[in-house]
């Protein structure tokens, strides 16, 4: 621990900017992830432990789509279409098999295809490193605040996420489409009566799903490399947030993810060593405090 270096940089702007531009951009990420998670469970009661492996496809989809055409939107809208359309036969095919099964089938299934993933990843883009680089649009000078520096890309991606957290909230909450999905969340079987094709609706609700984890990737390939298995240590740091914020939250996955972020972004300077063991225990404090979660609903 390094509590002298903690204070220093809360002392210093230039350092509390840069540490918190970085936490915004490790959270953000995770939150596009996370919010796919808590979207697919509280719709359609399924613990999805391949999202990690659809995080990893969406990189890999916008890495292609961007050496094709040097575009950086249309690399973006790759990934996530691309990995939403993948979402909704993988539902079809399979997830659709396991609803209202136990959670170890679930688990079974979807960790089957993170292994079948891994390997379809190497087979067809090799097992190495791949980079996309910064593209042209934000190879600028860093933006200055507060005497800190602030990647432009790192703004992009802020501002990003939290376009697409409003746009989801906005879906689900002021829509005809959002209110037949909270219906569907609480009874399946009254929406079925009503005529509305329940089946289309837990396909679309997977696929995106899929597009926000598949956005994500695609959104890290310029600071991240692409390689098989990439997608673990997200869907670790996702199921984390997911359980701070509550299982359906859409809320306390964007309140959970920054949290996060800003634990890893500050913890580099005064507890390096001991930033995984300051997330675990802060979702064991939640959970005895609060075992539904920040935003969770006690009894789902």
């Amino acid at each position: 621990m390094n509590f002298d270096a903690l204070i220093d940089c809360f002392s210093a702007s230039a350092c509390v900017v840069t540490q918190i531009s970085s936490g915004l951009i490790i959270g953000m990420l995770i939150f596009m992830v996370a919010s796919g998670v808590t979207l697919i469970f509280g719709v359609l009661g399924v613990v999805n432990f391949a999202h990690g492996a659809l995080y990893m496809l969406g990189a890999y989809f916008a890495l292609t789509a961007y050496w094709v055409t040097d575009s950086f939107t249309v690399a973006v809208l790759a990934g996530a279409i691309g990995t939403g359309l993948f979402g909704v036969v993988f539902e079809r095919l399979f997830i659709s098999r396991v609803y209202g099964a136990d959670v170890l089938s679930q688990l079974l299934v979807c960790y089957a295809f993170v292994l079948i993933l891994d390997d379809a990843v190497k087979a067809i883009w090799g097992g190495d490193f791949l980079s996309m680089g910064m593209p042209e649009a934000f190879a600028l000078p860093p933006l200055m605040i507060a005497g800190g520096f602030v990647p432009p890309f790192y703004a992009f991606l802020t501002a990003f996420a939290v376009a697409s957290a409003i746009a989801l909230a906005a879906l689900l909450g002021l829509t005809r489409f959002g209110k037949i999905v909270r219906a569907a969340a609480v009874n399946r079987q009254m929406v079925g009566v009503l005529g509305i094709n329940t089946s289309l609706v837990y396909a679309l609700i997977f696929g995106l799903g899929a597009a926000l984890a598949g956005a994500a990737g695609a959104l890290a390939a310029p600071v991240r490399s692409a390689t098989p298995g990439m997608g673990f240590d997200i869907l670790i740091e996702s199921f984390i947030v997911t359980v701070i914020g509550g299982m359906g939250s859409i809320a306390g996955a964007f309140v959970g993810a920054i949290l996060i972020g800003m634990i890893r972004a500050f913890g580099t300077v005064g507890f390096p060593l001991a930033t995984e063991g300051v997330t675990f225990a802060m979702m064991a404090v939640v959970l005895l405090v609060k075992p539904a979660g920040l935003f969770g609903k006690a009894g789902r």
